[in-house]
């Protein structure tokens, strides 16, 4: 698996901070979701620091698939992986709504991969709840 360095790992978390926001509702759950995502990567870091920074990018970015193109470079494990955590955040809740659907789509389009695949991570999740 590839690793991210820090600045990447923020991007992809506010990625995962906006797929959280999109139906209004950012839990403590979806928190956590994030932080583990964060963990993940960065072990040796403070996941509540670099949650806050990745929030602050999330709230003055408008351009926030930008941070799709930190994604589309790597290999597509990689992308399979933030995939699943995004995917995580978004069924978080129980619902997925048509916002949170078409943000999923969009961003499966811009890091190149398959409708299928993207599909494929959901149903995968959400069998395992």
């Amino acid at each position: 698996m590839n690793k991210l360095d820090e600045n990447s790992v923020i991007g992809i978390s506010a990625l995962l901070i906006h797929a959280a926001k999109i139906d209004e509702n950012y839990s403590e759950h979806e928190k956590n979701l994030v932080k583990n995502f964060i963990e993940s990567y960065l072990n040796n870091k403070s996941s509540e620091e670099i949650l806050k920074k990745a929030e602050e990018l999330e709230k003055n970015s408008n351009q926030l698939l930008s941070f799709t193109n930190i994604i589309k470079k790597n290999s597509i494990d990689l992308k399979k992986d933030i995939l699943e955590h995004l995917w995580k955040v978004v069924i978080s809740d129980n619902t997925v709504d048509q916002y949170e659907s078409n943000l999923m789509r969009r961003i499966c389009g811009l890091i190149y991969v398959p409708d299928k695949v993207c599909a494929e991570i959901k149903l995968k999740l959400i069998n395992s709840k």
